[in-house]
């Protein structure tokens, strides 16, 4: 009995013991954790009042240059943070001018900016202007930083650095802008004139192989634009053939509507290219690879060269122009109001104007795009009215054919007129689709990207402008060259004729095809003569602006031999490509005789024109040396000029006249007549030279005219001679 009851009461009092020993271990713990805290609190509040700053405590220091602003931004040390509770900082600035002052002993004021709290990481400084800066962040070791900031004694700084913000917008950015937009233009010119000097005749047989089919006209102007990347180049080469007669106004306006679809290229290009791969980066690599082709003798190498120097030139222009288009915030008094007008209802007139004044006043409409696709890239404009500037942009480019035209004849002018009006009422009809436009257009593009059409999202915003302005054009094309003979009408009766003048400039006698050999040769012959008629014009011309005074008279003289000369030109390749394809056909003998007399003549007479536009070059720089003829040498020019119009008349008779009538021998007589002349002013004129009061440097000019002229007259014998069939 005794042994269990013992068991229990030790078996109690063990369980009293540990009960009681837990008890006092908490109590223990929690008096130590109290300790402990109270120990700590006191340590770290001694070591921040006896804390030592130094420049250390700033890390990441950094300026990053704004517009009229630096922004600043650093980091404290992780150590260091929680004991700087409380504490502000600050940053003072001031220009590297005074910072130089202050250096040489001399008074300077630094800026500060308002107190930062520690926990901030960046300040932006605003309101500067553009020169270099000092920057330094501070902290106060004791009291209030906005007390204490100006005594170096009292306040830890860190270490300098320097910056130069970047220019605000004005006159300086516009400036670079205008620079950068003409850098752009000038790669494009460069460009497209290495093409075409590398395509060589190509692009005139594009041309010259036009039917009266349009479709094949669209083919052409399409494959021309998209050779050179200008529209410009296709328009202004189309009103020139007009103008010389070599194409009629309905082949011109299928030339017209492709050139609309080439120049489209142009914004694929900048799209898929200047935005999405940074050409200019490897522009100077291009630029590597073709300057070698500069130093070849072959010219299509140094061609190609050219153009591989304007696609350089060209997208280091983009990378200046993205760079010179600000970017702004979607609060921005600019972007908002484009966002305003683009909800109203006669917001995209109004862009479609301003995109026609843009390209009227840079005079490309590929500048005016990529512009445009710009400032969408920097956020400026919203992508509705984008798409409204470029619908403006189709009708600012007509204004290079209408420019083109004005010194033309009057079929030029309907063939540009056609150009406006295309363009003019394929923008109407779109403005009263507009809305429901870029809804498709929008829906169609992300349907293909898998994803909404977001306008936000730069690159869907440029590859949809891009495609807007292709599809405009296309449709806009399959839509009117139905209505080419309407189109052809509305220009004829806007721009009125101004009599047999304006009219005189046409192949009238040579149709698009080959009829019978004898028929063909017999049309050959009445253009031909037509011809001469076109070189004795250019005599007179010639005479008027030796003799005219005013500048203004001579700049529409030395024009018009100019014009004169591209018509003569391109006449013998006209007339010349129509007798090679005659003369494939079986034919007599006298027959192709006569065909090489008519090949001769057509290059007798454009030797003419080459001949007469020298002339005018050499009275040009006379004018522009302001050197003048004596009497007796202005009336020996005049005599000259005399004796050429009876040479002239003799020549233009025989080649109107009927087989068997041409008069050689009057022709023969008056070119010895010309010679006869040439060689006596030429004597008179060695014997002149080194006498007192005789100018050198126009006796040069002089010479060269009367010798000029004899040449003219060799030539028209030439054209008498192979008249009566001795070629």
């Amino acid at each position: 009995m005794n042994k269990p009851f013992n068991f229990s009461l030790l078996l109690i009092a063990v369980t009293v013991l540990l009960f009681t020993g837990s008890v006092f271990s908490q109590e223990e713990n929690d008096a130590f954790t109290e300790n402990d805290v109270n120990q700590a609190t006191q340590a770290i509040s001694s070591e921040a009042n006896n804390l030592k700053i130094s420049p250390g405590i700033f890390q990441n220091l950094t300026v990053k240059a704004e517009e009229e602003a630096v922004s600043v931004s650093w980091h404290i040390d992780y150590a260091a943070y929680n004991q700087l509770q409380g504490k502000q900082l600050v940053v003072k600035y001031i220009s590297d001018i005074g910072a130089k002052r202050e250096k040489k002993g001399l008074s300077a004021e630094w800026l500060y900016s308002e107190p930062i709290d520690i926990s901030k990481t960046s300040i932006t400084i605003s309101g500067l202007s553009a020169e270099k800066y000092n920057f330094k962040l501070g902290i106060a070791k004791k009291g209030n930083i906005s007390e204490v900031k100006q005594d170096d004694s009292k306040m830890v700084w860190s270490k300098k650095l320097k910056t130069k913000p970047l220019r605000g917008w004005g006159i300086f950015k516009l400036l670079v802008l205008i620079g950068s937009l003409g850098f752009f233009i000038y790669g494009m010119k460069v460009m497209s004139e290495g093409l075409q000097k590398a395509a060589g005749n190509r692009l005139r047989q594009m041309l010259g192989a036009i039917t009266s089919n349009r479709w094949k006209g669209v083919l052409s102007g399409f494959g021309i634009t998209s050779i050179v990347q200008s529209s410009s180049v296709t328009t202004v080469m189309t009103v020139s053939f007009v103008n010389a007669g070599l194409m009629t106004l309905r082949q011109s306006a299928g030339v017209m509507m492709g050139a609309n679809i080439g120049t489209t290229i142009t914004a694929w290009l900048v799209v898929l290219l200047g935005f999405k791969l940074s050409i200019n980066s490897y522009a100077l690599v291009i630029i590597a690879f073709a300057a070698p082709l500069l130093f070849m003798r072959s010219n299509k190498a140094k061609a190609w060269a050219m153009a591989l120097f304007g696609f350089s030139i060209l997208f280091i222009g983009l990378g200046y122009l993205k760079d010179a288009v600000p970017s702004l915030g979607a609060d921005s008094q600019i972007v908002q109001f484009f966002n305003d007008y683009s909800d109203a209802w006669y917001g995209p007139m109004m862009f479609v104007l301003l995109g026609a004044l843009v390209t009227i006043v840079i005079q490309s409409s590929s500048a005016a795009m990529a512009l445009t696709l710009t400032m969408v890239h920097n956020g400026l404009i919203p992508f509705e009215v984008a798409c409204a500037m470029v619908l403006g942009e189709n009708i600012g480019t007509t204004i290079t054919a209408e420019i083109a035209s004005m010194i033309a004849n009057v079929h030029a002018k309907r063939s540009a007129r056609i150009h406006s009006i295309f363009n003019i009422v394929g923008v109407t009809w779109m403005l009263l689709l507009f809305p429901f436009a870029l809804k498709g257009l929008t829906a169609a593009l992300g349907w293909w990207q898998g994803e909404p059409f977001d306008a936000s999202n730069k690159a869907m915003a440029e590859s949809g402008i891009a495609l807007f302005h292709t599809a405009f054009n296309l449709v806009n094309v399959l839509l009117l060259i139905w209505f080419v003979p309407q189109l052809v009408s509305l220009a004829i009766k806007s721009v009125k004729s101004k009599g047999d003048e304006d009219e005189q400039f046409r192949l009238e006698y040579i149709s698009g095809s080959i009829q019978t050999p004898e028929l063909s040769v017999l049309e050959a012959k009445k253009e031909v003569a037509k011809f001469g008629k076109l070189t004795k014009k250019m005599s007179k011309i010639a005479f008027d602006l030796g003799l005219a005074q005013d500048t203004k008279t001579r700049n529409k003289l030395h024009n018009k031999i100019a014009k004169y000369e591209e018509i003569t030109d391109r006449l013998e390749v006209e007339i010349s490509n129509f007798l090679s394809k005659v003369s494939a056909s079986e034919m007599s003998e006298n027959l192709s005789n006569e065909i090489r007399g008519l090949i001769s003549m057509t290059n007798d007479l454009e030797r003419i024109g080459d001949v007469f536009y020298q002339i005018s070059k050499s009275i040009e720089r006379r004018n522009d040396n302001k050197l003048e003829f004596n009497v007796k040498q202005t009336d020996s020019i005049s005599q000259m000029y005399k004796i050429l119009d009876s040479s002239f008349e003799i020549m233009v008779d025989n080649l109107n006249a009927a087989d068997g009538g041409v008069q050689l021998q009057k022709a023969v007589d008056a070119e010895r007549e010309i010679n006869t002349f040439r060689n006596q002013l030429r004597k008179k004129h060695i014997s002149s030279i080194g006498k007192e009061g005789y100018d050198a440097e126009s006796g040069m000019i002089y010479s060269n005219l009367f010798s000029s002229l004899e040449r003219i007259g060799d030539h028209i014998i030439n054209v008498s001679e192979a008249a009566a069939g001795e070629v």
